[in-house]
């Protein structure tokens, strides 16, 4: 299997660790039974993006690591993300998560642990606003860390422009939990409106959409629905209420379109941006 695993380090963290990545997480895949077909490890620290490839020499320093595994097990793509003071524990939380994951996937689906466990145990973290309509609210300590980066207001750094999958709010939770989501953005083939679902409680699975309607026909995900439409908002008003409001995740609409956005902020202290493509 090691053959299969290919890791990836960022700036700051030292390639001497690739090595141990790589045989801690083939030691998880060789002992399972499920087939991997291919499997990518990103590390990297919190203050810089996990997904470019660096190489510089030097160990991990504050405010932590980021590691990221993406793997296609039985046909089907997963993703597991943890975040930890050092590198040590971030990859343990990794094997962890990727056994779980395999588990999940292999075997019938049952709906996720909600709250669910920390994973950022160690880093600093705040408490969770109160969300304005319109806005995700935060899923844990996550996406409340004291990110690194310049102060004043946040920029967009990443745009994804992916063509959404038509399925059904079930299928999208489902993806959520496979690929280590806290939020699916989604069009709804009921509605035939752009929706995402996200991780909150009290069930841990809410939908919302573009515009308001009923809940779906008998879910078999424990979904709470969101009453309101998302509300219309070019990228500046929504940098500024997602900053302002010190929110993880933004479910827009883009005016005139009425296509679904989510504004997020990213690890690296940037915002990312994932937008319906045209």
């Amino acid at each position: 299997m090691g053959e299969l695993v290919t890791v990836r380090v960022c700036e700051g963290i030292s390639r001497g660790f690739a090595a141990d990545a790589r045989t801690r997480i083939a030691a998880v895949v060789s002992g399972a039974d499920a087939l991997v077909e291919s499997l990518l490890i990103r590390i990297g620290t919190l203050g810089t993006a996990a997904g470019s490839p660096g190489g510089g020499p030097g160990a991990p320093g504050p405010p932590g690591v980021l590691a990221q595994v993406n793997a296609e097990v039985d046909g089907r793509r997963i993703r597991v993300q943890e975040a930890a003071a050092d590198l040590g524990e971030a990859l343990d939380r990794l094997a962890d998560g990727l056994r779980v994951r395999m588990t999940a996937v292999t075997a019938g689906w049952t709906p996720r642990p909600w709250p669910r466990r920390t994973r950022t145990r160690g880093l600093p973290a705040a408490a969770e606003p109160s969300p304005p309509v319109g806005s995700v609210p935060s899923v844990g300590a996550v996406a409340r860390l004291d990110l690194p980066g310049p102060p004043g207001p946040r920029r967009i750094v990443r745009r994804k422009l992916p063509q959404l999958v038509w399925c059904s709010p079930d299928a999208a939770a489902r993806t959520m939990d496979a690929m280590d989501y806290d939020i699916h953005l989604f069009t709804d083939p009921a509605t035939e409106t752009d929706a995402v679902v996200y991780r909150v409680g009290p069930t841990g699975y809410r939908l919302a959409r573009t515009l308001a309607a009923g809940p779906p026909t008998r879910p078999a995900v424990p979904l709470t629905l969101s009453p309101c439409g998302a509300p219309e908002l070019s990228e500046e008003q929504a940098v500024e209420r997602l900053t302002s409001a010190e929110l993880p995740h933004l479910f827009f609409a883009q005016p005139g379109s009425g296509r679904g956005r989510v504004l997020y902020r990213r690890y690296d202290g940037g915002l990312g941006l994932i937008a319906a493509a045209s």
